[in-house]
C-alpha cells in the first residue's frame, strides 16, 4: 500500500535547504499505519527470508513446532519507533529512497533500542553512470506544545554531524557496506559509495524528520533550516520535513500499530 498525499501546510525552505510541513488526516493515517508503517516495523521483507531460509530445515512435528517459535513476531512498539517508521514511509515515497538493511536486524534483544543513525540507505538519482547516492536521516516523534520543540535541539546537532563530521559518515558508509556484500542492493551501494568518494564525502542526502501531533507551526523547523543553510556543502541535499498527524495522536501509535497488527492476522 503507498503513502497517501498529505496536505502541504507550508514551506520555509532556506537554499540550499528544503524545509516544508506536510499534514495527514486520521484516515490517512490508518492507511499509513495498516499499509507501509506495518510492514516497516515488521520487517516484512526480512521476515520473508528468514522464513524461507529455514522453511525447509524440520523434518519432525516437533522441530516444526519449534520454527514456529523462531518465527513468532510478538513486539511492543513505542511511539518513537512508530514515528521512525512514518518517517521512513514517507522519505521512501517522496524522495527516491530505500533503506534496504533496517537497524534492528542488528539486535541481539529484540526489546532493545538501535544505536546510531535512525535512517541509513540509498538515494536514487539521475545519473546514468552513478544512479544512487547515500542517503542518511535523524527523525524525532513529539507532542511538546512548544514551538519549536525542545527534541529540535537534538535533532539540530544530528543533522550538522551528518552534514560535516566525516567520522560519522565513514562509520555509516561502513555499517551499509558490511551488510551489502552479497546483498541485491550491493550495487547501489558501490554507486554511491564511489559518489562518496569523488566528493569527498559530500555527495550524500541527508534528511531531519519531525513528526508532530499538534499544529504546524513555521518556528518549528525554520530556525534548523537557516543555520543548515550555512556553508552547506553545494552536493549535499538537506531536506527537513514536519509530518503532522491529528491532535494527540502520538500517544496512541503503538495500539493503532497493534489493532493493524491483528486485524491482518484474522483475515
Amino acid at each position: 500500500m503507498t503513502m497517501p498525499t498529505p496536505t502541504l501546510e507550508y514551506d520555509v525552505s532556506s537554499p540550499p535547504v528544503h524545509a516544508s510541513a506536510v499534514s495527514y488526516t486520521e484516515q490517512q493515517l490508518d492507511q499509513i499505519i495498516s499499509g507501509p508503517v506495518k510492514d516497516i516495523l515488521q520487517d516484512t521483507s526480512g521476515q520473508e527470508e528468514l522464513e524461507e531460509l529455514l522453511a525447509s530445515l524440520p523434518s519432525t512435528e516437533f522441530e516444526f513446532n519449534e520454527l514456529a517459535e523462531v518465527l513468532a513476531e510478538e513486539c511492543e512498539f513505542e511511539d518513537w519507533l512508530v514515528g521512525e517508521a512514518i518517517a521512513e514511509a514517507f522519505i521512501t515515497a517522496h524522495s527516491q529512497c530505500e533503506y534496504p538493511w533496517p537497524t534492528s536486524r542488528d539486535l541481539k534483544n529484540s526489546g532493545a533500542s538501535p544505536a546510531g543513525c535512525d535512517l541509513t540507505g540509498l538515494q536514487l538519482v539521475d545519473d546514468q553512470d552513478l544512479p544512487y547516492r547515500f542517503s542518511f536521516g535523524e527523525v524525532k516523534t513529539s507532542y511538546d506544545q512548544n514551538s519549536p520543540p525542545s527534541v529540535m535541539t537534538s535533532l539540530g546537532r544530528q543533522l550538522f554531524g551528518l552534514r560535516d563530521d566525516k567520522a560519522t559518515k565513514i562509520d555509516l558508509v561502513k555499517y551499509l557496506g558490511r551488510h551489502s556484500a552479497g546483498k541485491p542492493w550491493q550495487e547501489k551501494f558501490q554507486s554511491a559509495a564511489k559518489r562518496y568518494f569523488q566528493s569527498s564525502g559530500t555527495d550524500i542526502a541527508v534528511f531531519g524528520i519531525l513528526v508532530r501531533d499538534t499544529a504546524p507551526r513555521e518556528s518549528d523547523i525554520r530556525g534548523k533550516a537557516n543555520a543548515l543553510s550555512i556553508h552547506c556543502p553545494a552536493s549535499t541535499d538537506i531536506k527537513l520535513h514536519a509530518l503532522h498527524i491529528p491532535n494527540g495522536e502520538i500517544i496512541n501509535l503503538p495500539a493503532r500499530v497493534q489493532s493493524a497488527i491483528n486485524d491482518e492476522a484474522s483475515e
